[in-house]
């Protein structure tokens, strides 16, 4: 898959489009304060009405940017990245710190979280820069490493884990979208699943660095040069791998790292929020306990519930079906947004589209296995449902940023 189609004849109207767009995410927050509350039932605790009142505020924002012409963005986006990475270089200076991490500018008595804007920011830069991207050569990519690694490097070092993963995802994934071969993407990828092998499966490197160096002989220019230089990366990664697992990651990283593996190694420290989601999810069985009813929900087994791990409070209380009612939900919403890619006017347009549907499901899955248990927990927050106002806002202006695709491919069909 290269790119995007042509635009279709359809005629369907933006009413379908914006219907699936607008309806389920404020289903997701509705649904999620009332979690919100569950979480928190002492009174003097608001932040379920935060949620709503904040989701309404992102509503209006979306609104008005889906009647903005995004193409107009791109004369704007030189200041508005270079302030992006200055507020990040302030949160390392005057950032305000919670939980062991330093990630918020306190700005009028509202707690802002820079990172979260800069992954919308870093979105529709890359689309302006890989618009004309060609790919006769790695060393063209220069330009969207480089747009990307600034701040995932400010965003890494806060710490904050799981959204560098964010930037790293919609790189990829905009890459490939606007025509990076499929090679060079696994050969991108190689670096860490070669790091991965060195940890649970050593011998199996005998075979994997031989066929990688097999790919960047089909795949790139200079082939030979190119395997040999793979496949010495990659003998290198293999071998400093330990060391930088061991000085490079921080202690409580490296625990969440590989604590989803066997949570009970450590059950009142690292293992615990694990243990406890997983006990709490398949406490709710098929129907659920019912809203506002989750024992475990109520007794605060699980600490700051109602941010990262909003989604076990949903498997307890709603059960099976909840969970499968907002996954369900969440699958609609990023076929739509595909959709709205493959149609878009535009090479830019579709990539933005593409790299905030990428943002979305990357944070969806990511957050739902570790959950369950199926993934480390990176600390990456439910969309539209976790409590957090910068990142809610953020949802739903990026959604304004697709409907406003859909609204201009719509104009062009019809014209």
């Amino acid at each position: 898959m290269i790119f995007f189609s042509k635009v279709t004849s359809k005629k369907k109207s933006v009413k379908d489009i914006e219907l699936i767009i607008w309806f389920f995410p404020l289903i997701l927050v509705i649904l999620s304060s009332i979690l919100i509350a569950s979480t928190q039932r002492q009174i003097f605790y608001t932040n379920w009405l935060n949620h709503l009142t904040t989701a309404v505020v992102g509503m209006i924002l979306a609104y008005c940017v889906s009647k903005i012409d995004i193409e107009r963005l791109r004369q704007f986006l030189m200041p508005l990245y270079l302030i992006t990475v200055s507020s990040l270089f302030a949160v390392k200076l005057i950032g305000t710190s919670a939980l062991g991490a330093q990630r918020w500018l306190n700005i009028g008595g509202f707690n802002i979280q820079p990172s979260e804007i800069a992954k919308i920011i870093v979105i529709i830069t890359l689309a302006s820069i890989l618009d004309n991207q060609t790919f006769h050569s790695p060393i063209c990519l220069w330009r969207p490493f480089g747009v990307i690694l600034i701040p995932w490097i400010l965003v890494f070092s806060q710490p904050d884990l799981g959204t560098s993963l964010v930037f790293a995802a919609v790189l990829l994934v905009m890459l490939y979208w606007s025509g990076m071969p499929l090679e060079w993407l696994l050969l991108f990828l190689s670096g860490i699943c070669t790091s991965i092998l060195v940890g649970v499966f050593r011998p199996g490197l005998i075979f994997w660095i031989p066929f990688m160096g097999f790919l960047a002989y089909r795949s790139l220019p200079r082939k030979y040069l190119s395997s040999s230089f793979i496949m010495a990366s990659l003998g290198g990664i293999a071998f400093l791998s330990p060391w930088l697992w061991t000085h490079f990651l921080k202690d409580y990283q490296r625990e969440r790292l590989i604590l989803f593996l066997d949570p009970a190694k450590d059950p009142l420290g690292g293992g615990y929020h694990l243990i406890q989601s997983t006990i709490g999810i398949g406490s709710g069985g098929l129907w659920g306990t019912g809203l506002l009813q989750g024992q475990l929900t109520k007794l605060k087994f699980i600490p700051e519930q109602h941010t990262d791990f909003i989604f076990s409070a949903l498997g307890e209380e709603l059960g099976f079906l909840g969970t499968l009612f907002v996954s369900l939900a969440f699958f609609l919403i990023i076929v739509r947004l595909i959709k709205i890619a493959r149609e878009a006017r535009t090479k830019f347009e579709s990539l933005v589209v593409i790299g905030i549907a990428t943002m979305i499901i990357f944070q969806v899955v990511v957050n739902t296995f570790m959950t369950i248990g199926l993934g480390p927990i990176t600390g990456i927050p439910l969309p539209f449902m976790s409590y957090g106002r910068t990142a809610l806002i953020v949802a739903f202006v990026a959604l304004g940023l697709c409907l406003s695709v859909s609204r201009r491919t719509k104009l062009f069909t019809r014209s």
